[in-house]
């Protein structure tokens, strides 16, 4: 499955454009509003997960005060930003990995997931997911996940996704997370839809085992 979802997603990065495809945002606004609300600490350690060629890694070198990793199962989507970013590009880790096979070698202050998880529609690849945020996310760490709303799209880029409202989110990522901040944001696409996304972010307690 690892490799299928690679080719998959080599293939819609390597056939369209940046600014093509129906998730693309000029300013990662939201995701920047939720960072800034959880009061982050100066060189707070972030990955986004599933980045490709999302332009927040862009906004945040911008900032400052961020050790930046960007992960995404897809070379072409990673190709785009790393293009996009010239020699800024070498201030950013860029991991290829699965983030349900991923194994991370550190720990992260913060855990950014926009329009990843809501592609898991296989409980064993939620689980999966799960355990790899536990061990990524420090305790008093964050995590800010967006999905697709309850009224959201049923499919993305011709797969099928699971939907989410902020409770049901939460209780998808587990326990040891607590909400702290939750988001109902309408993306438009490049050519004028409407796609209604929630968006929530949490804290991780020390409590998990």
């Amino acid at each position: 499955m690892t490799s299928e979802r690679a080719q998959y997603w080599d293939a819609v990065y390597g056939s369209k454009a940046e600014d093509a495809v129906s998730w693309f945002q000029e300013s990662a606004a939201t995701s920047l509003e939720l960072l800034d609300e959880l009061a982050l600490p100066a060189g707070a350690r972030l990955v986004d997960v599933g980045g490709g060629a999302s332009r927040l890694v862009d906004a945040l070198l911008d900032r400052g005060g961020f050790e930046l990793t960007v992960l995404d199962v897809a070379v072409e989507g990673l190709a785009h930003a790393r293009a996009r970013l010239g020699g800024r590009e070498e201030s950013v880790s860029w991991v290829v990995a699965d983030v349900t096979r991923w194994r991370p070698a550190g720990t992260y202050d913060v855990w950014h997931d926009r329009a990843v998880f809501h592609f898991l529609g296989a409980e064993e690849d939620r689980r999966h997911y799960v355990t790899t945020l536990n061990a990524a996310v420090r305790p008093g760490g964050h995590v800010v996940v967006a999905t697709f709303a309850e009224d959201g799209p049923e499919q993305c880029s011709g797969l099928p996704v699971v939907r989410y409202d902020a409770a049901s989110l939460a209780e998808a990522l587990g326990p040891g997370l607590t909400p702290v901040a939750s988001r109902r944001q309408v993306h438009r696409t490049p050519w004028g839809g409407e796609q209604p996304f929630t968006w929530l972010a949490l804290r991780r307690t020390s409590g998990l085992s």
